[in-house]
């Protein structure tokens, strides 16, 4: 069975050297994520990588093999070289497909992505202004991918998996290398894991160059195959994973990246779509970088006390890899008003009034009074347990937290109309 070696990593580090395509992405440290974890945190800029994703590594570095004609992989070690290739298929549920689009255009070749059709739209668009085709079939990824493999029916197509392939992988694992040349006395190193590319390659580098670095991979709750794999000695797989980190809802690994994981990476940890969209937001706020789910979810786990207690992370060098940026404005909204909510910066006023006109003005006014925003109103006429003539007057508020909406709260009351803050609990 192919796998992938220190040597494959270092030869496809020389390649992208060699080439334009691929970035040097910048580590810089977070002063908010050391102080809240009690350890000495650099953040792994890759989502600053062209295309948004380190997914241009891996893409890069297979299409290129493949062009220039490539090496047998598939179970064949003697190193027989195969035909150029003149068109790429992939599937992907949006970082990988940018990846192979990218690649496919500097190598002057077509490109066809298969994506599912709950792919981001901003991937979706992104894909096709690299200049692929882009096919949108399933509702999540494995259905994607099965069909992706029916369009590979001629001689001269190359499948370029998204983590089910050595030289995608090799080329993956270049970040590990590059990281090591930034900070060599790393300690431990958070890798996301959807499929196991980034995770398989990275690992294989690091443990080759120093061996002491920690490597821990990190899921979250709705996507956790590795860790359901490596608890069951046997690969695992979701046919509709559920997370807000699309990048890595990949469904499952495949034996090629399992092997390397099991062989090369010290533990791996689940976080909570909570923790990733509290580490989206803390990024953005703290840091000023603006990630996706897939992205954020190697620094979640530092937002985890349980964690980062167990990994006994205190006192050591530690970088979660940023590994994605191609964030959908829908998510963000979600993201941003779920953290709203959770601040108290976002609340819901229920205010009981006796239904006569004007009565919605002046208890606008009263909210408008005290500096807060409303973003809308609702008048509730029909619920069951409503005497009649009275209404409920439902506020959408913005404040500025907990001591503000108190001030809100005081004057609604004192004007006389009884109200409750229905989002207090959200």
């Amino acid at each position: 069975m192919s796998s992938v070696t220190i040597a494959d990593v270092e030869a496809a580090a020389d390649r992208l050297d060699a080439a334009a395509i691929v970035q040097r992405t910048p580590v810089e440290r977070s002063r908010s994520l050391s102080e809240r974890c009690g350890a000495d945190v650099f953040l792994k800029m890759e989502h600053l990588q062209r295309t948004g994703s380190f997914k241009t590594r891996g893409a890069y570095n297979a299409i290129s093999l493949a062009v220039d004609g490539g090496t047998e992989r598939d179970g064949d070690d003697s190193g027989a070289s195969a035909p150029p290739i003149d068109r790429v298929v992939a599937a992907s549920a949006g970082n990988h497909a940018q990846g192979v689009a990218l690649a496919a255009a500097g190598a002057e070749i077509d490109a066809t992505i298969v994506m599912p059709e709950s792919a981001p739209a901003a991937k979706i668009e992104a894909t096709r202004g690299y200049g692929a085709e882009v096919v949108l079939r399933g509702s999540a990824f494995p259905e994607a991918m099965a069909h992706a493999r029916t369009l590979v029916d001629e001689p001269g197509v190359r499948f370029v998996h998204a983590f089910d392939d050595p030289d995608v992988v090799a080329g993956q694992g270049t970040l590990g290398l590059e990281l090591l040349d930034q900070l060599p006395a790393v300690d431990t190193v958070l890798v996301p894991v959807g499929g196991g590319g980034l995770a398989g390659g990275v690992a294989t580098a690091i443990k080759a160059r120093s061996p002491e670095t920690r490597v821990i991979g990190v899921q979250t709750e709705g996507a956790s195959t590795l860790a359901e794999s490596l608890a069951a000695g046997e690969l695992i797989a979701r046919e509709e994973p559920d997370t807000i980190a699309d990048g890595i809802a990949t469904g499952g690994l495949s034996d090629l990246t399992l092997g390397l994981l099991e062989a090369h990476l010290d533990d791996v940890v689940v976080v909570s779509d909570d923790d990733v969209a509290a580490a989206i937001l803390l990024l953005l706020e703290r840091a000023k970088q603006m990630v996706e789910g897939a992205g954020a979810t190697a620094a979640a786990a530092l937002l985890d006390d349980a964690i980062v207690d167990d990994l006994d992370l205190a006192g050591e060098t530690v970088v979660p890899l940023l590994c994605g940026g191609n964030i959908d404005v829908t998510t963000l909204k979600e993201v941003v008003t779920h953290a709203l909510v959770d601040r108290d910066q976002l609340i819901e006023l229920a205010v009981r009034i006796d239904d006569t006109p004007g009565t919605m003005g002046e208890i606008a006014t009263l909210i408008g009074a005290e500096r807060a925003n409303i973003r809308t109103v609702r008048h509730e006429r029909s619920r069951p347990d409503l005497p009649v003539g009275d209404a409920d007057l439902v506020f959408e508020v913005e404040t500025s937290g907990p001591a503000h909406v108190d001030r809100v709260l005081n004057a609604v009351r004192e004007a006389g109309y009884p109200v409750e803050w229905t989002t207090q609990e959200a």
